[in-house]
C-alpha cells in the first residue's frame, strides 16, 4: 500500500491526495530531493521544490532527474486525482523536454500536472516546471497504465 493510500484508506484519488497534503507527511524520494504535493484538483496536481547542490549532477547544474521527477510525480498524482478507491496507477512512459537549466540560483520551482485523457486502462497526462517568475524550464508528457488493486 502506497504512504498516499495509507492516509487516505477508502478515499477516492483527491481526497487521498488532500488528506496526504493535510498530513505534512513525504515519501522518501521527496525527502531525498526536497520537494513537495502541495496541491491536488480534478485532474490537477502541483508539487514545488527547491532545487540545490543537492540535485547537481558533475557539470554544476541541477540533473535531468530533478526535472524529471517532479514532472513525473505531477503527471502522476494528476491522473491519481481522477481514480475512485479502488483504482491505481503506475507510469508506463515519461518524455520530457529540458528548455532551460536550474541552479540554487534558480530558486523555487513549480510542476503542474495535468489529466488531458483519462480512459478505462490508460491515462495521458502533461506537466510544466515553471520557475517563481513563470519561465518554463522543462515540460513532459506521461502515458499511464490505470488497474484496479
Amino acid at each position: 500500500m502506497s504512504m498516499v493510500t495509507e492516509i487516505g484508506a477508502g478515499l477516492d484519488g483527491l481526497a487521498q491526495l488532500r488528506a496526504f497534503i493535510a498530513s505534512g507527511r513525504r515519501p522518501g524520494i521527496a525527502d531525498a530531493l526536497d520537494f513537495d504535493l502541495v496541491d491536488a484538483g480534478d485532474g490537477f496536481a502541483a508539487f514545488e521544490g527547491t532545487p540545490g547542490p543537492h540535485a547537481y549532477n558533475p557539470m554544476g547544474a541541477v540533473h535531468g532527474g530533478y526535472f524529471a521527477t517532479l514532472l513525473d510525480s505531477a503527471c502522476g498524482c494528476a491522473v491519481h486525482s481522477r481514480l475512485t478507491a479502488a483504482q491505481g496507477y503506475t507510469s508506463l512512459e515519461l518524455k520530457v523536454a529540458f528548455h532551460k537549466a536550474m541552479t540554487q540560483d534558480t530558486g523555487r520551482v513549480r510542476a503542474e500536472g495535468r489529466v488531458r485523457t483519462l480512459g478505462r486502462r490508460v491515462a495521458f497526462a502533461e506537466a510544466s516546471l515553471l520557475d517563481a517568475q513563470g519561465r518554463l524550464y522543462a515540460s513532459a508528457t506521461s502515458t499511464l497504465l490505470v488497474f484496479e488493486r
